[in-house]
């Protein structure tokens, strides 16, 4: 309404009756205003969310497409998210030496009396279940169900019912204890058990158990001693848990009153293998500039481990363990937050990763936050993009999150990323698509204008909506369905401050293509107009000699756009690239958008209903033979500007040329690791 009444003026200082300057201003309004735009972005990101949701992806919002797109910094949890949540117990530690568990065990052979009370416990303090019987499949927590088949092949009763009834006090697993404890009634008295990390449960500990069963003073020898195997075991990318028992003469009320004064049995190394797939889509994100940060409850050997193996770290891998976090200032978070290194954070609680999250977000990176727990649920919340497990993850983290992944795979994080890349530049693509129609929608106007109606109105408002909903929407949807140009993940994150319209885009769409449209829509109806005997200034309208020859240079203007849209069409398809790098028919869809468009464009142009309708008339076909290499010239010229950028670019900073294809890198081997080795008391 603004540009119209804006222009009325114009109109009447061109000389024209009201009535004329209004149907110029409305002609501009209608021309500007580009009708089809809103349902073609939702349907993209529409068809975005249903690519991810078949990638194992599903996003709550259709804004989060576009937000995947320019993430900077994934936060990612270690076991099942970077590792194949596959436990298998492959060593038990007591002071008596270190059993193999991936060797069958002789039950009742192995002669060590704090083996077989650490099995009892491993099977006492445990919520999972081996299944069996009526029930066939296991059920659990992975770590848990490890812990009962390395205590079943030892010899311990693992049987749910039976635990179920010995059982008189549960002491949930708490993630900043990083504790879990039961007391059962074992027929011998009330037992405690404990199980949990290393060093959480060690300083606990007053007593170890011997080989022959009998229980002595944890000396500080004999602690140092085990905290040095734990480290080894830890930098082998073993995941090591410790348990520790103690008799109690009644149920204890707290755990501070439960959890002390224990005597250790033993640690257990689990090994939990890294996904296949995980280190070429840590690759990909170091091409694509994202950082990768390891938010994990894990001991920071094991986590530092796990992600030299899978490639984190290509600049430079920093280890911070919870408790360094928790004494370190908002300035210092930012500071180490600053450095060009990739970050492992190991034994950290919930709470650390709303902090670290809020700390990136701060500093301008767009954020994914993995989780899978009820106390994730406030760093998922407050990350842009929340990513909860969907196999492991609870309810409350599924609700707080914008995108559930169905297979809790790191991988799939990265794929959504570059989906939503690909989402973003196919909605700038029929973005340009539709722009660059409104100069040679606009053009026709001004000259009518500006000829003070000595040239009659070469496009009537009726012929430019046809265009805006009719023609151009199919093929505008086709180009969200474009696939990825190459390089697409070898680009660094958008800014959040970038938006979808640029001034580059708008010139390209305006200035170039749709100049270019403008001058050959116009060529068209001039050569109709001239071609049958008109002259500036003489009368086209209805009841005139004229006024069929009118009909079919308007016609003719229409057609003209409709075959500049088909160039507009192939030039959009790429930003910096040849379309021959990418393949003409690589996307069927566009084929049929465009056959649809040339259709109904020729319908209205032929079919006698809709020549009464739209006041057509039928262009001859000297005419559509001057129109045929207008697509052709369209597209030329888009090539051309797009071979000579690239020329520049290459020239100016001497990289490879973005239009050939690029082989992905290969994953990081070699890093700079700086591990902070865990004291326990």
């Amino acid at each position: 309404v603004a540009i119209g009444l804006a222009f009325l003026p114009l109109g009447t200082l061109a000389g024209l009756p009201f009535s004329d300057a209004a149907v110029f201003a409305v002609g501009l309004i209608v021309a500007n205003v580009p009708e089809g735009l809103l349902p073609t972005i939702t349907l993209a990101l529409a068809l975005g969310v249903r690519v991810l949701a078949q990638r194992g992806a599903l996003v709550k919002r259709l804004s989060a497409v576009e937000t995947l797109g320019s993430t900077s910094a994934i936060c990612t949890d270690k076991t099942g998210t970077l590792t194949t949540n596959r436990m298998r117990v492959v060593s038990i530690a007591t002071l008596g030496g270190t059993t193999d568990m991936t060797h069958d065990v002789t039950v009742g052979t192995h002669g060590d009396g704090a083996l077989d009370a650490l099995a009892v416990a491993a099977a006492s303090c445990n919520n999972a279940d081996l299944g069996g019987g009526d029930s066939t499949e296991p059920t659990g927590d992975p770590t848990e169900l490890a812990l009962l088949r390395a205590a079943a092949a030892i010899g311990a009763d693992v049987d749910v019912t039976a635990r179920e009834g010995r059982r008189r006090r549960h002491f949930h697993f708490d993630p900043t204890l990083k504790l879990m404890s039961t007391v059962d009634d074992t027929g011998n008295g009330l037992w405690l058990y404990t199980k949990g990390a290393p060093e959480a449960v060690i300083p606990k500990c007053s007593a170890v158990m011997g080989e022959d069963g009998c229980e002595r003073p944890l000396t500080n020898a004999t602690r140092e001693s085990i905290v040095n195997e734990i480290e080894q075991d830890a930098s082998k990318g073993l995941r090591i848990l410790a348990v520790a028992q103690r008799r109690v003469d009644r149920v204890p009320e707290s755990r501070s009153d439960a959890e002390r004064s224990l005597c250790l049995l033993g640690t257990v190394a689990m090994f939990d293998p890294p996904r296949a797939e995980v280190p070429s889509a840590v690759a990909q994100c170091h091409s694509a500039g994202i950082r990768v940060i390891v938010v994990t409850g894990d001991h920071p050997l094991t986590a530092t481990e796990l992600a030299r193996q899978i490639g984190i770290g290509a600049k430079g891998l920093t280890t911070v363990v919870g408790a360094e976090l928790d004494e370190m200032s908002e300035a210092q978070l930012d500071q180490l937050l600053d450095t060009q290194d990739e970050i492992v954070f190991a034994r950290t609680s919930p709470e650390a990763k709303l902090r670290i999250a809020d700390a990136l977000r701060s500093r301008g990176d767009v954020v994914a936050m993995t989780g899978d727990g009820v106390n994730d649920a406030p760093a998922l919340r407050n990350a842009d993009i929340g990513v909860a497990m969907g196999q492991s993850g609870t309810d409350v983290a599924r609700e707080a999150a914008t995108m559930i992944l169905t297979d809790d795979n790191f991988a799939t994080v990265v794929t959504a990323v570059e989906e939503g890349r690909r989402v973003y530049a196919n909605v700038r693509k029929f973005v340009f698509y539709i722009f660059a129609h409104t100069t040679p929608e606009v053009v026709p106007f001004l000259v009518f204008a500006l000829s003070g109606g000595a040239v009659p109105l070469p496009l009537t408002v009726l012929a430019i909506l046809a265009i805006d909903l009719g023609t151009e929407i199919v093929p505008a949807l086709a180009l969200g369905r474009e696939p990825a140009e190459p390089g697409l993940m070898q680009d660094p994150p958008r800014p959040q401050s970038h938006g979808v319209i640029d001034r580059p885009m708008l010139l390209r769409a305006w200035v170039f293509v749709g100049l270019i449209s403008a001058a050959l829509a116009m060529s068209a109806f001039f050569f109709t107009l001239l071609n049958g005997g008109w002259s500036p200034g003489e009368p086209t309208g209805a009841g005139s000699p004229l006024h069929e020859t009118y009909l079919e240079a308007t016609t003719a203007t229409f057609l003209a756009i409709v075959f500049c849209q088909v160039g507009t069409a192939f030039a959009a398809r790429t930003e910096r690239v040849s379309l021959r790098s990418v393949g003409v028919a690589t996307n069927p869809m566009l084929l049929w958008g465009i056959a649809f468009e040339l259709a109904f464009a020729g319908a209205i142009a032929y079919v006698p209903l809709f020549q009464k309708i739209f006041d057509t008339a039928g262009v001859s076909t000297e005419v559509v033979l001057l129109m045929l290499p207008f697509p052709l010239i369209v597209w030329g010229a888009d090539e051309t500007r797009r071979w000579l950028l690239r020329r520049r670019i290459q020239g100016v900073a001497g990289t490879k040329d973005p239009g050939t294809r690029a082989e992905p890198p290969a994953p990081c081997t070699a890093m700079t690791t700086q591990a902070a080795r865990p004291t326990v008391p």
